[in-house]
């Protein structure tokens, strides 16, 4: 009894320390799961803590529960809209990309370290895989917003990878038990049909049938997440059962309830961070624990040649291959390769060798473990100065939750009832009524001021602590979140991202612009409004901080509506290239370093699509609006 005992308040003394550490790590910038494994590491038999654990079949049992629980709520967080922007370039990467970076990690460590190739190519294939909790945590760590298709891309990615990655272990641990022979037959690709096809059906059938059950069966408000909870861990273990990927049924399974209507949904919403939380915490201190600090002192230069192969070869090469047919740029090809983050998924892959008995298989989890702590230190750290640097970053979302009240409908409206009350950051703070443009089919319901409600046609202009109770159907949700939620202003000491010098209404004709700044501008093209003149040329699926250059200056899209339609663009007018060369280096090698960027700004102009035109002057440009903060 003395020992349940101390083993309660160890855990709980643990678990509050580690949310204590992610409050300080948060001010510090430190990335946090960092914190949670040298947390684990402290409390481990090395350190002062002096907890001996090296059960790895309970570490097993333990990190697939928890990373199970946070793919289900990365999918439940994932708007739909969002996943036909990367669907197709994650899916390659998550694919042919986990291949030859598990293959390109191979040929690195069997030449740092003294192993058969197979035995090298399964240390690959143990990292090859990008972490989704180390991916969804980073990026949604700091109040970070990037470019949709970028952060769509790295956490689709993130959430379809395992599979392949599994695969690739799975098979490789049997060809090593089995005397390391070169091939088992049609069986792998067999494997990798089943995993594949049962973790679809059993993730897409388990997320319509959890969220159909949820509606459809009356129970106390505080049960739905816990059935919610439950649901997903049965899609993840029946997919299991019936030896398909269950990671990937349960993230897809996620991703289809979290876009169709549920009861309770915010209640599910917020149960399920907080428990998303949780596990990436016990995960990641338990890893911690599970490493011997001291054994791992003989694989440090190894192990940091092998992640450096890695980070500065394997996934650079993988991310260049798979993204070559899409439209990125080459700063969203370079940044998508760095954020290649390795986390618990690589460690937990590393427990696969050692529950199977294969030799030296202790080997592969201290290097792998070393391999994902170099990944988080080096990689971790920089992100956000690597987003600002490229200029990925953009103005940051709204907080999911902050200032937003749910209502309870009977399950057969398919409208939600939600509350929002306006902040001082809110983007419809101080605005006309009638400039509210709400997404379509949402309706707003009353306006609240000090507890009287207006009429809608009295209501001038909306104020802070105003509540708007409206109605909207459950896609048009994330769409009506940000328009009226607040900013994320939790990290007021960031400098806010620019985008653009000055700002201009979607609707502003081109002849304006063109006449103001002399731009390449045919006569068809100056009769068109900006917004007509850039949706030509862009992406169907436009974003904010997309970037069009024209002439001498650059397009920025600062502003979309619910529709699509650009109705605010800044632009540079002197746009600077993002580098990442130190300034001394430049200044260093003077005159060969202005010559090679001077042929390279002729052969841009060379490839522009419109020749310049000489064009006659017009009327006076209407007054920009002058951007919030200049270009940093």
């Amino acid at each position: 009894m003395e020992v349940v005992n101390e083993l309660i308040f160890g855990g709980g003394a643990l678990l509050l320390v580690a949310i204590l550490a992610s409050v300080i790590s948060n001010r510090v910038g430190a990335p946090l799961l960092v914190v949670f494994l040298a947390l684990g590491m402290l409390a481990g038999e090395d350190g002062p803590g002096g907890i001996f654990f090296n059960d790895f079949g309970l570490s097993y049992l333990f990190g697939s529960l928890a990373l199970a629980i946070i793919l289900f709520d990365g999918g439940l967080r994932t708007p739909l809209s969002s996943i036909k922007v990367g669907w197709g370039p994650a899916a390659v990467l998550a694919t042919v990309g986990v291949v030859v970076t598990a293959a390109l990690t191979g040929l690195v460590a069997y030449l740092v370290l003294d192993v058969a190739p197979l035995a090298a190519f399964l240390l690959g294939a143990i990292v090859a895989s990008t972490d989704a909790a180390a991916v969804f945590l980073l990026l949604h760590q700091r109040g970070m917003a990037l470019r949709r298709r970028v952060q769509t891309t790295l956490e689709v990615e993130s959430g379809i990878n395992d599979p392949m990655a599994i695969f690739l272990t799975l098979t490789l641990v049997e060809l090593l038990a089995a005397g390391g022979g070169t091939s088992i037959g049609w069986d792998v690709l067999e494997t990798f049909g089943r995993q594949l096809g049962f973790g679809v059906l059993v993730g897409t059938g388990g997320g319509f049938a959890l969220a159909w059950l949820v509606n459809r069966l009356e129970m106390a408000p505080g049960l739905y997440p816990v059935f919610v909870v439950a649901g997903a861990l049965v899609v993840f273990g029946g997919t299991q059962q019936l030896q398909g990927s269950g990671f990937l049924a349960v993230y897809l399974a996620g991703i289809i309830a979290g876009n169709r209507r549920l009861r309770a949904n915010q209640l599910i919403r917020r149960f399920h961070d907080g428990i998303a939380w949780v596990s990436q915490i016990v995960m990641f201190v338990m890893l911690g624990l599970l490493v011997t600090p001291t054994r791992l002192l003989p694989d440090l230069v190894p192990a940091g040649l092998i992640a450096l192969g890695l980070i500065l070869l394997a996934r650079p090469f993988a991310v260049a291959v798979c993204l070559f047919p899409f439209r990125f740029t080459r700063e969203e090809r370079l940044f998508i390769a760095w954020v290649g983050l390795r986390g618990a998924v690589p460690i937990f892959l590393a427990i696969i060798p050692v529950l199977q008995g294969i030799p030296n298989s202790i080997d592969y989890f201290n290097l792998a473990f070393l391999v994902v702590l170099g990944s988080l230190l080096l990689q971790g750290w920089t992100v956000p100065w690597l987003a600002r640097r490229l200029g990925i970053e953009v103005p940051s979302r709204p907080e999911p939750g902050s200032g937003k009240s749910d209502f309870e409908l009977p399950s057969g409206f398919d409208r939600e009832l939600i509350g929002y009350r306006v902040a001082e950051t809110s983007p419809v703070a101080y605005k006309p009524l009638d400039a509210v443009k709400l997404p379509p089919r949402t309706r707003l319901v009353a306006v609240l001021r000090r507890n009287v409600v207006v009429p809608q046609h009295m209501v001038r202009q909306l104020k802070p602590n105003d509540y708007l109770l409206t109605f909207a159907p459950p896609e048009q949700v994330h769409l009506l979140d940000k328009q009226l939620l607040p900013r994320n202003n939790a990290k007021r000491r960031r400098p806010e991202v620019a985008l653009g010098d000055f700002a201009f209404a979607g609707g502003t004709s081109m002849a304006a612009l063109a006449d103001a700044y002399d731009l390449p501008v045919t006569r068809q093209d100056r009769e068109k409004t900006i917004d007509e003149f850039l949706r030509e040329r862009m992406d169907e699926d436009l974003s904010v901080g997309d970037e069009f250059p024209l002439g001498d200056v650059e397009f920025v899209i600062r502003e979309l509506s619910a529709e699509g339609e650009i109705q605010q663009v800044g632009i540079w007018l002197e746009p600077e290239e993002p580098h990442l060369l130190p300034t001394w280096l430049p200044r260093a090698l003077g005159g060969g370093y202005r010559a090679f960027r001077g042929a390279g700004r002729r052969v841009a102009v060379l490839r522009r699509p419109w020749p310049r035109a000489t064009l006659s002057r017009k009327p006076a440009l209407p007054a920009p609006e002058p951007s919030s903060r200049k270009k940093e």
